[in-house]
C-alpha cells in the first residue's frame, strides 16, 4: 500500500536527478538502469511501499529508454519482424507482473534487490568478450519464438521487480540468439519501453507514482539516455562495464549493509 510521503528536501531530489542521469546513461549502453535508480530511491525514501519505489522508477525510466530507443532505431535499424513481437510479449509480461508487485513487503524486498545485484554485477564482471560480432543461432520462427519467450519471462520480472531488466534483455539476446552487444541493446530499448507503459498502466490508476520525484528524475534519466545511446552506437560499450561494475558494488555494500541491519 502506498504511503503519504512529505515533499523531499532540495538536496534529495538534485541527488535523484543526478542519479538518474547516471542510470540512463548505463541503461542507454548496457542496460540495467534500475539497478542504479532503485537503490537510489530505496535510499533517499527509505520509508515507502517498494510499489511507489517501483512506480516512481518506471516514470523515470521510461524518459530515459524512450529516447535511447528512438536514437538506436535511427542508427541501427533493429529487425521490427524480431522487435515488435519481442516487445508486445514483453508487455503483456510485464502488466501481469506489475500486478503481483503490492504483494512483495519492504522487509522482502532489500534481500530480493540485494540478489539481483550481485548477480547481474558478477555476470558483468565475468563477460567482457560477450557480443561483439552477431551470430545468429536460429531463423525463422524458432527465432521469434525464442525472442517472445525472452520478452515474456523478462516482462514479468520487470512489473514485478524491475532492476536489471534492460541487462537481462541484452544478455539474454546476445546470449540465447547470438546478438551482437548494439543489436541486443537496440532491441532491448524497445521492449523495454513496452514492459515501461505496461507497469505504469497498473501503477498509475493505484496512485502509487511520486510524481514530483518521478518527473525530476525522468528529465535526468532522457539526458542520460541520450548520451548514453549516442556512444554505445559509436564506440561500443565495452568500457562502460567497468563503470556499471564499480556502482553497482557501491550499492551491493550499502544496500547488504541495510540487509544485515533488518536480520540484527
Amino acid at each position: 500500500m502506498a504511503v503519504a510521503l512529505n515533499d523531499p528536501s532540495t538536496l534529495t531530489l538534485v541527488l535523484m536527478g543526478a542519479a538518474a542521469a547516471c542510470a540512463g546513461w548505463v541503461d542507454a549502453v548496457v542496460g540495467g538502469g534500475g539497478l542504479i535508480q532503485i537503490p537510489a530511491l530505496l535510499l533517499g525514501f527509505p520509508t515507502v511501499a517498494p510499489v511507489q519505489i517501483l512506480a516512481t522508477n518506471k516514470v523515470s525510466s521510461i524518459c530515459g529508454t524512450s529516447v535511447s530507443a528512438g536514437t538506436y532505431y535511427r542508427h541501427v535499424r533493429p529487425d521490427p519482424k524480431t522487435a515488435i513481437p519481442l516487445a508486445l510479449l514483453a508487455f503483456t509480461g510485464a502488466l501481469i507482473g506489475a500486478s503481483l508487485v503490492s504483494h512483495i513487503s519492504r522487509a522482502a524486498f532489500n534481500p530480493i534487490i540485494l540478489v539481483v545485484l550481485i548477480a547481474v554485477g558478477t555476470y558483468t564482471l565475468f563477460t567482457p568478450t560477450l557480443g561483439a560480432l552477431t551470430n545468429l543461432r536460429y531463423a525463422g520462427r524458432r527465432h521469434v519464438l525464442v525472442a517472445t519467450g525472452v520478452g515474456f519471462v523478462i516482462g514479468i520480472y520487470d512489473g514485478a521487480l524491475g532492476p536489471g531488466t534492460g541487462s537481462f534483455l541484452v544478455f539474454a539476446l546476445v546470449g540465447l540468439l547470438g546478438y551482437s552487444f548494439v543489436q541486443a541493446s537496440a532491441k532491448a530499448k524497445i521492449a523495454n519501453v513496452a514492459t515501461n507503459l505496461a507497469a505504469l498502466a497498473i501503477f498509475i490508476p493505484q496512485g502509487a507514482v511520486m510524481w514530483k520525484v518521478g518527473l525530476l528524475m525522468g528529465l535526468g534519466n532522457l539526458a542520460g539516455g541520450y548520451v548514453g545511446a549516442r556512444t554505445a552506437v559509436a564506440q561500443g560499450a565495452g568500457f562502460i562495464r567497468v563503470v556499471l561494475v564499480v556502482v553497482l558494488g557501491a550499492f551491493i555494500i550499502k544496500i547488504g549493509l541495510d540487509v544485515i541491519g533488518q536480520l540484527s
